[in-house]
């Protein structure tokens, strides 16, 4: 659903929450944008470039109300606007990543806060470049059951993938990783270092069964004090949540977060300084009547909530 610069009938077209179609930021302060991308090194797993046309799809089940703290619409608060899609070519890194930071760059620059559905977790390196451009002080809070923080990707020594996201971050200096977090992460994984080498790049990892040892409103408490007043860009990934809530992602893992876990915990986010919220690994050809997507739709909204709430 990529659109041109003029505005035109979008009559029929399913758009995020039903939110305008355009690329008319004058007036919004947020913008939803797809990003249909994947890297295509998964084994076993291709289908993320497919997620923003399911998300938007399952949209259609989200409801905006929900009383009594978030009895208003996020979309009209925010006059949030569909920007459409990204044009990437999957698995090509070079223009695809050029891309995507120039769409978010465009967003993030007008001091619209981008709302962005991928693709894989690749996706988010050209995000966190734009972002930083705007945002030099800025600082992450990922929340999945990997790191995505390995020195390279695989036998082939894959410096660009999902797997390596959070490796070239810290590398090109575009997060300040001593205050940022890594939270949720679980599960087997095909590296000894997984989640030490993130640690020596400065993150803070915070695994799911230290999360469940000292409670979730002790960590979001860290989470508060470390963050407040900073500039913070979240990306969530989905196989964050058990399979049994969310089979369709592109690596599941089993031990995760119940949905209501997962939406639970990203309201209690509320109050700090978001700057950029992107959701991805949804992958639609392993989905199961499209839970996974609508469960990331959800997750969107309470994105957009946040927006209206950050300080």
């Amino acid at each position: 659903m990529t659109i041109p610069g003029d505005e035109s009938e979008t009559f029929g077209i399913q758009t995020f929450m039903g939110a305008p179609l355009s690329r008319d930021l004058s007036k919004a302060r947020a913008a939803i944008l797809g990003i249909p991308y994947d890297s295509g090194t998964h084994p076993a797993r291709i289908g993320s470039r497919l997620g923003p046309a399911s998300i938007r799809e399952q949209s259609v089940l989200v409801r905006a109300y929900e009383p009594p703290d978030q009895d208003f619409s996020p979309i009209e608060r925010l006059n949030a606007v569909d920007y459409g899609n990204v044009k990437v070519v999957p698995s090509s890194i070079a223009e695809s990543f050029a891309a995507i930071e120039q769409a978010v760059y465009g967003i993030a620059s007008e001091g619209v806060v981008p709302v962005t559905m991928g693709g894989d977790g690749a996706m988010t390196l050209p995000q966190l470049r734009a972002l930083h451009r705007v945002h030099p002080d800025l600082v992450v809070l990922h929340i999945d059951a990997h790191t995505d923080s390995f020195p390279e990707d695989g036998i082939d020594r894959i410096r660009y993938s999902t797997a390596t996201t959070f490796t070239r971050a810290a590398e090109e200096k575009l997060v300040d990783t001593k205050h940022s977090f890594h939270v949720g992460t679980r599960g087997p994984t095909y590296r000894q270092d997984a989640w030490s080498h993130a640690e020596t790049l400065g993150y803070r990892v915070i695994p799911d069964h230290v999360v469940r040892k000292r409670g979730w409103e002790d960590v979001t408490a860290e989470i508060h004090s470390t963050l407040a007043g900073r500039p913070v860009y979240l990306c969530f990934d989905m196989d964050v949540f058990d399979p049994s809530c969310a089979p369709g992602v592109c690596t599941p893992t089993w031990g995760g977060l119940t949905a209501y876990e997962g939406l639970s915990l990203i309201r209690s986010l509320a109050g700090l300084r978001f700057v950029s919220f992107d959701v991805n690994t949804v992958s639609p050809p392993h989905d199961v009547g499209g839970m996974t997507a609508f469960l990331a739709a959800s997750c969107m909204r309470e994105f957009l909530f946040l927006a209206c709430d950050r300080n």
